[in-house]
C-alpha cells in the first residue's frame, strides 16, 4: 500500500470535508503541519472543529483557518497570541471549548487507545466541570472527561519511512503521537522520507500502523516564537 502522496493537497484529497472534527499537533509554532493547513485553507472546507493545543498565530497556523472562518469551534488548552481568535470569541463567532492542557493530551491518548472516558481531579470545582459527571474515590471527587476520536488528524514528524513509521524531532514530537493515534485517519507531514528499514526500530516514535497517509515537506518555514519583554529603564 503506497502511503506517500505527492502534494499535501492530494494527501487531503476524498479525507477532509466540511464540519469535521479534526485534530492538529503542535505546541505553539513547534511541530505543526504548516503544508497541510495550507492545504486545508486552500481547500475550502468549512464549520471544522479543531483540536489543538492552540490555535497558531495571526496569519500561520491554525491562524490561517480562523482568518477564513473555516473553523467554527476550538478545542483548545491556550489560546493567547491570536488577536484575530480574541476577536471573534468575544464577538460570539466563535465556539471554543477550554481544556486543561493535561486533559487534552489524555483525551487524546485516551481516544487512541479505545478509552471512551476517565476520571481526573483536574478542573473539579471551577467552570470545566459544568455539566460533566463526577464520582467519588478515595474520598476525592473526580471529573469524567469524554475521549477525543478525530475524524481526520494532521501531524508533523521529521522523518518518515515508506510505511508511515515516524521519528519526531525533540520537542517537535509534543501533541503529535497522541493526535496520530486518536484520529480515525492519519495524514502525517514530515521532513525526510526513508526507505522501510532505514530507521532503527528504537528511533521509531510511533508505529505507520496508526498512518494512512505521507506528504513531503522538505523545507518548512519553521517559525520561531520570540519572547517580547520591556527595556528596563
Amino acid at each position: 500500500m503506497n502511503k506517500i502522496y505527492p502534494s499535501a493537497a492530494k494527501a487531503l484529497e476524498g479525507v477532509v470535508r466540511d464540519g469535521q472534527l479534526m485534530a492538529v499537533g503542535g505546541f505553539g509554532l513547534c511541530g505543526i503541519p504548516e503544508a497541510l493547513i495550507q492545504a486545508l485553507h486552500d481547500s475550502g472546507v468549512k464549520n471544522l472543529t479543531c483540536i489543538a493545543n492552540n490555535a497558531g498565530v495571526d496569519g500561520f497556523g491554525l491562524g490561517k483557518l480562523l482568518e477564513t472562518r473555516q473553523i467554527k469551534k476550538m478545542i483548545a488548552s491556550y489560546v493567547g497570541e491570536n488577536k484575530e481568535f480574541e476577536r471573534q470569541y468575544l464577538a460570539g463567532e466563535l465556539e471554543l471549548e477550554f481544556t486543561p492542557q493535561g486533559t487534552l493530551a489524555e483525551k487524546l491518548r485516551a481516544g487512541g487507545a479505545g478509552i471512551p472516558a476517565f476520571f481526573t481531579r483536574t478542573g473539579v470545582g471551577t467552570v470545566v466541570a459544568e455539566g460533566k459527571e463526577t464520582r467519588e474515590f478515595d474520598g476525592h471527587t473526580y471529573l469524567m472527561e469524554r475521549s477525543l476520536v478525530p475524524d481526520v488528524s494532521l501531524v508533523k514528524a521529521a522523518v518518515a519511512d515508506t510505511s508511515g513509521n515516524l521519528r519526531f524531532n525533540l520537542t517537535a514530537r509534543n501533541f503529535n503521537p497522541a493526535c496520530a493515534m486518536a484520529g480515525k485517519i492519519c495524514i502525517a507531514e514530515v521532513e525526510r522520507i526513508v526507505e522501510l528499514g532505514e530507521l532503527e526500530p528504537d528511533d521509531v516514535h510511533l508505529p505507520g500502523i496508526y498512518v494512512h497517509r505521507i506528504v513531503l515537506n522538505a523545507h518548512p518555514e519553521k517559525r520561531i516564537e520570540k519572547r517580547t519583554i520591556t527595556e528596563a529603564k
